[in-house]
């Protein structure tokens, strides 16, 4: 980060968190969370809270420099063509077409002293996919990372603790709601808990905006659950909207394996030799397949829920879980089992409450 306060030293990039940062010490760097090709999370300390830093490159001057800086006065530069080039550089990574009142949280900054960072800094985080997609989300979705503010490429997040497939419960629950869950009927209720906020989080991304948003590397990596036990979408790389999604799909195939984009997969029309736009999974059954099978299976079972209701689950997140298929009208078998598991869970909700 030193290189970002010399940034900052010399004009180049401005934020609400480099003066913390890189004067007044308030922003500390406690270790690196992961680097891969440029790619860098970072925790640090703000004043006295843990927090996450994350930028898709490390240095500044890899980020695409916006050529206008230099042609003209940046003060100059009208904001209606600002917000133009916003919403171009946002269609061009999400495939979305916005209107200029839902890019409030992407262009914040006003024009006065350092305007000319101001813009670079904006410019660089916007070529930063999981950076537009927590800024446009988090007003309207409890499921994705809060935003704490930015200095030049580097955005700060809040700290949560990313769930484990080696871990015994893939997250670790006594972080969430303290060493009191170390209870096996606290345990159970935890996880009954998260299981639903999985729903809601599916139930959301598949409804509650202009285009169904599809998750295409489901793994508990990619997931943290905040102290009220809701499911957070922390790594968001992988994520894309309908239209999106479609693009990516419809590829040139020989066969169903061509069609396969990570958890996201569609059928090869072997007529066209062409893959279909649209995924023939869902969010759900890949949920269900790498999360809920590990939880919803016979080493799970005790006796603070009744064998058939166990049973019950079981049944219903195996059937989940099955690749389903698409009928004529477009509708995918796993449609049936968000109703059943909301229901099932809410059951054994009351069956761990009563057995208390």
């Amino acid at each position: 980060l030193s290189l970002q306060c010399l940034d900052y030293s010399s004009g180049a990039l401005t934020g609400d968190l480099c003066e913390d940062l890189c004067v007044a010490q308030k922003l500390v760097y406690k270790h690196c969370l992961y680097y891969d090709r440029g790619k860098k999370v970072i925790q640090a300390d703000w004043r006295g809270r843990p927090i996450i830093l994350k930028s898709k490159k490390e240095i500044f001057s890899s980020y695409q420099h916006l050529s206008m800086l230099e042609e003209v006065e940046t003060q100059d530069i009208p904001e209606t063509e600002l917000l133009l080039m916003v919403a171009v550089e946002v269609k061009n990574v999400l495939g979305l077409e916005l209107s200029n009142n839902t890019m409030g949280p992407l262009w914040t900054r006003k024009k006065g002293p350092r305007w000319k960072a101001q813009v670079a800094s904006m410019w660089s985080l916007l070529q930063q996919e999981e950076y537009i997609y927590f800024s446009l989300l988090q007003d309207f979705s409890k499921h994705v990372l809060r935003i704490i503010g930015s200095c030049g490429h580097f955005y700060a997040v809040e700290y949560l603790t990313a769930g484990h497939a080696w871990h015994k419960t893939l997250f670790p629950l006594e972080n969430v709601v303290g060493p009191s869950l170390a209870g096996h009927r606290s345990r159970v209720r935890a996880i009954i808990d998260i299981a639903l906020s999985f729903l809601d989080m599916v139930q959301h991304f598949d409804n509650d905006f202009s285009h169904r948003l599809h998750l295409c590397d489901i793994k508990p990596e990619n997931f943290a659950i905040r102290h009220d036990l809701t499911v957070v979408a922390i790594d968001v790389d992988m994520a894309f909207f309908e239209p999106k999604m479609r693009d990516i799909l419809e590829q040139n195939c020989t066969g169903d394996e061509d069609c396969n984009f990570f958890d996201c997969f569609s059928k090869c029309n072997l007529k066209i030799r062409k893959c279909g736009a649209q995924r023939a999974n869902n969010n759900l059954q890949v949920i269900c397949d790498k999360i809920f099978r590990r939880w919803f299976s016979p080493n799970l079972r005790g006796p603070l829920v009744s064998p058939p209701l166990q049973l019950q689950l079981q049944k219903a997140v195996q059937e989940c879980a099955e690749p389903g298929y698409v009928d004529a009208a477009g509708h995918q078998r796993t449609l049936k089992s968000l109703p059943e598991l909301y229901h099932l869970l809410r059951v054994t909700q009351r069956e761990l409450q009563r057995a208390e």
